[in-house]
Formats: structure tokens, sequence, C-alpha cells
């Protein structure tokens, strides 16, 4: 398995920073009291820590591949005879070019193989769109179900991230948060595994997959959080171990 350095990208600098700190106001805030933006304009006094999920909080590419690669088995899926299958070599590239589960099916079979697969032992390949999509949909409910499996069994949190994360919540002057691609179901089920239900709750903002209509490396995920927290993008910073994250995360203050 490849070696993940975790990269911390503030969104406002278009680097890599290795280390942050925060002064805070001298007056505190009650957490988990977020403001509308629409109510107020965005609050220069607090700070947002946002973290994604997968490769950040618990190393779960792995994970991922190995419930992909099971649903593709069970669902028998073929193109020329040869099963469909994702290396782990072919995964790491995959997981930095798109973001979203669905959206590497579409891209591998739509950029790289240039076709849908065979599946459930013999049936033709999806002919149409909605055929295609029907087919994602079906492949992704059941990687899903066998990640949070996977998850259940094998999860972990990553050295030093409990600790970054108690020390901001128990900061009043920053938010925390969890931006992810994946979907609430997945995520509810990492985050409850590896942070625990009672630290999940205390996060003031979650924005997932299903919460925005783009997902990374577009920008909406991280400009979405900020909105939500009140706070101007330029007082955020964001955690992230792929390239696609991190574009995401530079982007956020380019389009405010």
């Amino acid at each position: 398995m490849r070696s993940i350095s975790i990269v911390i990208a503030a969104i406002v600098a278009p680097c890599y920073i290795h280390s942050f700190s925060f002064c805070p106001p001298l007056h505190r805030r009650m957490r988990n009291t977020i403001v509308s933006p629409l109510q107020a304009s965005p609050n220069e006094d607090s700070y947002g820590l946002l973290f994604d999920c997968d490769g950040v909080i618990i190393e779960t590419e792995e994970l991922h591949r190995l419930a992909y690669n099971a649903a593709f088995r069970e669902f028998n899926l073929k193109i020329g005879n040869e099963p469909v299958e994702w290396t782990v070599a072919y995964y790491d590239i995959l997981q930095n070019t798109v973001g979203g589960g669905k959206n590497k099916m579409f891209f591998h079979f739509r950029n790289i193989t240039m076709a849908f697969p065979e599946y459930e032992d013999g049936k033709p390949a999806p002919t149409t769109p909605e055929e295609e999509q029907d087919l994602v949909d079906r492949l992704q409910a059941r990687k899903t179900d066998l990640y949070k499996e996977l998850i259940a069994e094998k999860a972990q949190a990553r050295p030093g991230v409990l600790e970054l994360m108690d020390e901001a919540l128990a900061d009043e002057n920053i938010f925390v948060g969890v931006c992810s691609a994946s979907t609430k179901e997945a995520v509810t089920k990492v985050l409850d595994v590896t942070l625990g239900e009672e630290r999940r709750k205390k996060l003031d903002v979650c924005i997932l997959g299903n919460d925005v209509s783009r997902l990374k490396p577009d920008p909406m995920i991280y400009v979405t959080a900020a909105e939500k927290l009140n706070i101007d993008p330029k007082n955020c910073v964001v955690i992230e171990d792929s390239v696609v994250g991190l574009k995401a995360a530079k982007g956020a203050v380019r389009s405010t």
C-alpha cells in the first residue's frame, strides 16, 4: 500500500503548509451556534478546521478498493471476457483524479475501458444512459454495504488525528468539520467507528457527497462548509491527502 502524507492546505494559500497556529480573539463563542450567512457577514473572529475523511481521519482508500472489487466480483463484471478489477496502482491514480464513487465508475468505463461491462452471468452491457446509471447505482449500493462491513472490522483513526480534533473542539473560537465526497451512509459509519458517536456529534458541520451537486476537485464542498459556518474561507484550514481534495480546498477562496 502506498505511503500517504497528510497535507495541511490553507484555503487562502496557493501552497502546502505543514503547521499552523490560531490566534483566537478575546471573546469566545458558543459551539454549535451557527449564524446563517444570510443574516450576517462572515465572522472574521472565528476559524475553521476542516477534515477530509478517507485517507485523513482513517486510512480507507484500500478498503474502498477492496469493496469495489468485491462488488465487481459479485456482479460478475466482465469486459471482453476479462473481469473488472482495480489494482492498487490504478486506484491510487483514480482516487487522485476523480471524486466520488459513482463518478469513478463512470470515468473508468467511459474514459479508460471505453465500454461498460457485461454483468450477472452474461447480461449484456448497458446501452443507454439510463441503463448505465442503473448499473452504477446498484454497484455503488452494494459496494457501500461491503465497505461498511470492512470498516466495522478494520477501522482505526490515523495517529494524531483524534488529538488534533479534540484540541480544536475544546477551543470555542474554532469550528471543526468534515467534508467528504463519500455518501452520508458510508461516512457516518466511518466517523462513528473512528471518532465515536459523542465526538462526531460535536462537529460543527459535516458536508458529504449527498449534500453537494459537484464533487472534488470542484470547491463547492468547502465553499458550502464555510458558508454554513459563516466563516471567511481565508480563516479556514483544510486537511487533505489527495490532489483532488487539495484542488478543491485551494479553489474555495477563488470562488468567493
